[in-house]
């Protein structure tokens, strides 16, 4: 039996490891138990990390093939050496997982591989690789361990013909057809991919709309841009059966609300239609913790579940499943612990597509301010006119301010456009210290930049955009 720790946090994902440097810092005798043979758990290893890699590296490709030469750059015909980007995806992969491993030893955190099962409180059963148990002993537990692809029902993910996130980021061919089962931020990055790479790419989508949750304006403009660059939607429309044979895959769609049928060929099938909490094997049921019917763990405002001693942050609790809302948590429960006054402003949570152009967006939407009777004004700059755009030919999409109509104070920015991931940080920064579309608008922003745009966006709330 180890020795007793003040914390021991299950997952190594972006909250479990943030947790524990953190509890760390603040001088708890802090451990981690990881299953996987990695930390970083599904972003650094099969999900975020690995697809921006594929995203980076086929965005070059595409500007090669289509871009180059319309800036004067001569070069023969691009060659696509699949088995070369996914090398290049793999070193970014281990180079952050062995980041973090070496995060971890430098704030003196032990780690047990193997699987966590919460024996009672303060007492964690890790399984190893080989079958051998031993028993952790600890103050505090947190769980931190992530979410699992979302399943389709009747369809099964084989990860070569029919694949989830994971068998995307590994496909040694590139597909002539690729059919999308879901049209969120997984399924459009990841078609995206794809199709800069060669696939014809097709989008099904059970709602009449892509991107559920984000703002309507920016989701019906955004999808226009794809649709410009190749992508095909079928929208409303449901996965009823998908059968895979030699010849390839035959997929039978049909309108949501109900209706007649048609089949689709593809070659591989990408299912994308959300992830769910992962919780198996913790033993919750036997703790007494109960899950909501999403499969939840309920937390207070400390994060702290219905048995002492244990909390729960991340994928596995109620909010957006975003790693940096993760490490947010963790963060917070980390400081809760060691006395000090753990926080998170779940109003001030950016979100982004990295797409291309990308989409970003924080806070309230136009259709959350309206549900809510919230008087506001809208600002809105194109990047149809921003200097920096025009000259690089990059002027798809706009900027969005949404601002209290009585106190200015900014609610919600929304940006579709080049580098968009980037900017809406300024709008984040603007918003945690409760600032009004003016503060921002008098604030001096450098010519020529793309931020410009993101300028007179504010000052466009009050109708006084310069350059539209």
């Amino acid at each position: 039996m180890a020795d007793a720790y003040d914390l021991v946090v299950i997952g190594t994902g972006p909250g479990g490891y943030v947790c524990a440097i953190r509890a760390a810092q603040l001088g708890l005798k802090t451990a981690v138990v990881e299953k996987r043979k990695t930390h970083g758990g599904t972003c650094l290893n099969v999900g975020c990390i690995p697809s921006k890699a594929l995203l980076y590296a086929s965005e070059k490709f595409e500007e090669a093939v289509h871009a180059f030469a319309g800036m004067g750059i001569g070069i023969d015909t691009p060659k696509l050496d699949v088995a070369q980007m996914l090398a290049f995806k793999q070193e970014g992969v281990d180079g952050n997982v062995k980041g973090v491993e070496f995060l971890l030893k430098k704030n003196k955190v032990d780690v047990f591989f193997g699987v966590g099962r919460i024996a009672a409180a303060g007492k964690i059963e890790v399984t190893a690789e080989d079958g051998s148990k031993q028993t952790v002993e600890t103050k505090n537990i947190v769980i931190a361990t992530g979410s699992d692809v979302a399943k389709l029902p009747g369809v099964t993910i084989d990860e070569k013909v029919v694949v989830s996130s994971t068998g995307a980021l590994e496909l040694a061919s590139v597909p002539k057809k690729l059919l999308v089962v879901g049209a969120g931020v997984i399924g459009l990055e990841l078609g995206s991919v794809w199709r800069r790479l060669g696939s014809e790419v097709t989008v099904v989508e059970y709602l009449d709309r892509i991107l559920p949750g984000m703002d309507s304006e920016v989701a019906k403009q955004f999808q226009r841009i794809l649709s410009k660059q190749g992508f095909a939607f079928k929208l409303s429309t449901k996965v009823t059966k998908v059968e895979t044979g030699k010849g390839g895959t035959k997929v039978t769609v049909e309108p949501s609300a109900g209706g007649a049928a048609e089949t689709l060929d593809a070659d591989v099938v990408l299912v994308a239609i959300g992830r769910t909490p992962y919780t198996e094997g913790l033993g919750l049921a036997e703790l007494g913790i109960e899950t909501d019917k999403r499969g939840r763990i309920p937390v207070d405002v400390h994060y702290r579940t219905t048995v002492p001693g244990i909390y729960a942050i991340g994928d596995v609790i109620a909010g957006p499943m975003l790693a940096h809302k993760a490490e947010d948590e963790g963060v917070a429960v980390a400081e809760v612990l060691a006395g000090k006054a753990g926080h998170v402003n779940y109003d001030v949570i950016p979100n982004v597509i990295y797409t291309s152009p990308e989409v970003a967006s924080v806070g309230r939407t136009e259709e959350e301010l309206k549900e809510a009777g919230i008087a506001y004004n809208v600002g809105k700059f194109p990047f149809t006119a921003n200097g920096r755009a025009k000259v690089n030919h990059t002027t798809d999409g706009f900027v969005k301010f949404l601002a209290d109509a009585k106190t200015d104070r900014v609610l919600g920015c929304h940006i579709v456009g080049p580098e968009a991931g980037e900017m809406i940080h300024e709008a984040a920064v603007l918003m945690e210290f409760g600032g009004s579309s003016e503060d921002l608008a008098r604030t001096c922003h450098a010519h020529p930049t793309r931020s410009e745009a993101v300028k007179e966006a504010a000052m466009a709330v009050e109708k006084r955009a310069i350059h539209m």
